[in-house]
């Protein structure tokens, strides 16, 4: 693929049916589970992409042995039963927060020392110093070696022992994820008390719910407290990856703007992933919606209205909404969403930048921002700041709107590789 893409516009109603990758989230989630547990596991469904890929280069790099069946999407994990089997690794964590952060937590249960590093977010922006401090009161040694808290790290471990702990889980869900998935195989376990309100609370879900599977109960005190007992197993699982309902985003807002009518296979309303409530976004903005017995169908509806919205639960799905808001008759505004500023880049600042560049009036607000309707997208060349999300989300435009450029598509391989070849599949 080019350095800059061409998205080309589709003149008539999409009409498909789709499979979409496996859930990054449940992905990664799962092979730390599945690597904490007593046992071979067989995950399914497994997502291959750049942020997964670090994490399962960081496994093997951490003495986990996997067999990995790429074209069946399929991996088999023996996991060791929550011990580290090496004491000295070094690991590249790409720009993958999940992993990153997970894997942190994970070597510190070792004897060792563990060197991380990662791209140039990891370094400079990426959030994680409240939970190197929340390692920190459970003991472990951590070192920061530009001394700023940030990437590269070395973890010099000497177990994890467990016991109380105060977290701020206000800039990443993920640090809550990293400290509960390794707290079953601590000697006392972990009490976790929360010092600000959560963000993205579903994630928090899924993290919850693959752990139950693995046969781990938390007690959640209404997220505001949780405990995991210490001294237990993970037990190995044959498991099932869901898809990315983040990823179907892109297509059941293909159908919105489109008035077309695309079906996600496989997506379940009812699932964890907090994501797939984008649907009844759409809904209120004039789309129908069917849960199907094996999936989710949209259809675009004659009036596509603007909407007034809280997307903290799901604000990966607010650059999709941002992008398609444009094409609505009236104005949408969307809020609650300033932890996204922290993510892969300032994701706030980008979509406001990159929608000016297409003529679209936005005011920009400290938690979110307000974009009014307009008759006519310019033509622009949109930078996407090495953020999968943006890409896809700007995509969106460009089926609407001729002279639409991507640069750098090959960003979408940290989460979803085919994305540009599906959407030329259906035109674009």
């Amino acid at each position: 693929m080019s350095d800059t893409i061409e998205i080309q516009p589709i003149s008539k109603p999409v009409v498909a049916s789709i499979d979409v990758p496996g859930s990054k989230s449940y992905t990664n989630r799962a092979l730390l589970i599945a690597a904490l547990a007593e046992g071979q596991s067989e995950l399914s469904g497994i997502l291959f992409s750049d942020d997964t890929e670090r994490m399962l280069d960081s496994l093997r790099k951490l003495g986990t042995y996997l067999e990995i069946d790429r074209l069946n999407h399929l991996v088999r994990v023996n996991g060791n039963s929550g011990r580290i089997p090496v004491s000295e690794a070094n690991l590249d964590i790409g720009n993958s927060g999940t992993a990153s952060r997970s894997l942190v937590c994970y070597t510190a249960l070792g004897n060792g020392t563990y060197r991380f590093d990662g791209a140039s977010p990891m370094r400079k922006s990426r959030p994680i110093a409240d939970l190197l401090d929340a390692l920190q009161q459970l003991g472990v040694l951590i070192t920061s070696e530009q001394n700023n808290q940030r990437f590269p790290l070395v973890v010099s471990a000497n177990g994890l022992d467990g016991g109380p702990v105060k977290l701020d889980a206000s800039k990443s869900s993920q640090f809550l994820t990293a400290l509960l998935m390794v707290a079953p195989v601590t000697k006392k376990g972990l009490q976790i008390e929360l010092t600000d309100k959560l963000i993205s609370q579903p994630y928090i879900d899924i993290t919850l719910s693959i752990m139950n599977q693995f046969g781990v109960e938390v007690t959640n005190n209404d997220y505001c407290h949780f405990s995991v007992d210490g001294g237990q197993s993970y037990s190995s699982q044959s498991y099932e990856i869901e898809p990315d309902a983040s990823s179907a985003s892109y297509f059941f807002a293909l159908a919105a703007i489109t008035r077309g009518q695309v079906t996600v296979k496989h997506l379940d309303i009812n699932s964890a992933q907090g994501d797939v409530q984008f649907v009844r976004v759409l809904e209120e903005m004039g789309c129908s919606v069917r849960c199907l017995s094996d999936g989710i169908q949209v259809t675009g509806g004659d009036s596509f209205k603007g909407i007034n919205i809280d997307m903290n639960s799901i604000s990966d799905t607010s650059l999709t909404l941002a992008a398609i808001a444009p094409f609505a008759k009236s104005q949408t505004t969307i809020r609650n969403i300033k932890h996204i500023r922290w993510q892969e880049t300032d994701r706030l600042t980008a979509m406001v930048t990159e929608l000016r560049k297409l003529g679209v009036t936005v005011v920009e607000f400290d938690d979110g921002l307000q974009i009014q309707p307009v008759d006519q997208i310019q033509p622009a060349e949109i930078e996407t700041y090495n953020d999968h999300r943006v890409a896809m989300a700007f995509s969106l435009v460009g089926v609407r709107q001729a002279g639409v450029k991507i640069k750098d598509p090959r960003c979408v391989d940290k989460t979803f590789p085919t994305y540009f070849e599906i959407l030329r599949q259906l035109g674009a």
